[in-house]
């Protein structure tokens, strides 16, 4: 596996998840609505690495699987927003978790940042088991004023 910059030729594979009814499901955007163009046009603006910071997984020979992103990096408050998404034939080997670990470990130790959180609607059973199997729990068990629930890490 690999972490590398998004690249312009990932664009259709990272349509092929935005348009998996089943992947995107419980999701809070409008993935289906995603045009090949927007997935160009986002790849672009990911080569700055502001106020986000989007990685590709690819496996070994380099193919795309997934993104893994920190998201509104705050540097004044040391945090960003965890965000993944991976191909459904990437899912179930193990891709997301090494993905997931990876870019924590870059958020942490390339970025100094000191807390990275994420939220999860109790609905998505796939994502919660995947969070508890990665050893994370909510920050509370009951959902917040939007039907969500919140995970955090902090830097050791």
């Amino acid at each position: 596996m690999q972490l590398r910059r998004l690249q312009p030729q990932d664009a259709p594979l990272m349509l092929e998840w935005m348009h998996d009814a089943d992947a995107v499901r419980h999701m809070r955007a409008d993935f289906a609505a995603m045009t090949l163009d927007d997935c160009k046009r986002f790849i672009a603006a990911a080569q700055q690495d502001t106020p986000s910071l989007h990685r590709a997984i690819a496996d070994e020979a380099g193919v795309y699987q997934g993104t893994v992103s920190l998201k509104n990096i705050d540097t004044d408050r040391s945090e960003a927003e965890f965000a993944i998404a991976v191909r459904r034939c990437a899912m179930g080997h193990g891709t997301a978790a090494w993905g997931m670990r990876e870019i924590l470990h870059l958020g942490f130790a390339k970025l100094g940042l000191r807390r990275i959180y994420w939220c999860v609607d109790p609905v998505n059973v796939r994502a919660c088991r995947f969070y508890a199997k990665q050893g994370y729990t909510p920050v509370s068990p009951v959902p917040d004023a939007d039907g969500l629930l919140w995970f955090e890490v902090f830097a050791r």
